[in-house]
């Protein structure tokens, strides 16, 4: 019989504070079994295993992900967006870490389709409609930039920019007018 008061909902929340404050790859079912002060076969009664524990955080994260997405982007267009949307994940990124984390978690088909990660997609896909690009350089300039997203924010977060000048900031920047340069002259045969 489930604990009163505890929900699915209710430890996927709890699931995600504690991956921002320890990482999502310290996240375990005992972590939270702790954290509500039961029995870890009180979990059992709401998530099947760790598996599912961590897919439920992914899927949660990806869905803050893509609401602040869709959000900051609304109403842009172009460089505009561009610059929302990179800026939506670098900021996810610092004010939750585990969650950054967990949205990388590799999902299966299914899930993945119908995720807050498919929705991003969507979101970038609609930015990109200012660019002009066919739907195959929008595929590639997808991949493009949610390798930067991701690939900036984790560096950055090991602390890879803090050893020289410039700062950080500023190589954010110029990355986000190169990027914006290199969509508009995109027309590659």
């Amino acid at each position: 019989m489930p604990r009163i008061g505890l929900s699915r909902d209710r430890l996927v929340e709890a699931a995600a504070k504690l991956a921002d404050e320890h990482g999502f790859d310290k996240l375990t079912l005992a972590a939270l079994a702790r954290h509500f002060a039961v029995k870890l076969a009180s979990l059992y009664s709401h998530v099947k295993n760790s598996d599912d524990l961590k897919t439920s955080v992914a899927l949660f994260a990806l869905s803050e992900l893509a609401d602040r997405a869709d959000e900051a982007v609304a109403g842009r267009a172009g460089k505009d967006a561009l610059v929302a949307l990179a800026n939506v994940h670098r900021n996810f990124a610092r004010e939750h870490p585990g969650l950054f984390e967990a949205a990388r978690f590799r999902l299966d088909a299914t899930s993945a389709a119908v995720s807050g990660g498919a929705r991003l997609s969507r979101t970038t896909q609609a930015v990109l409609r200012g660019y002009a690009l066919t739907d195959t350089d929008c595929t590639h300039a997808i991949r493009l930039l949610g390798s930067f997203f991701l690939g900036f924010p984790v560096l950055e977060s090991a602390g890879s920019f803090s050893h020289s000048q410039p700062e950080a900031e500023a190589s954010w920047s110029r990355s986000l007018n190169a990027l914006d340069a290199l969509l508009r002259g995109w027309a590659l045969p």
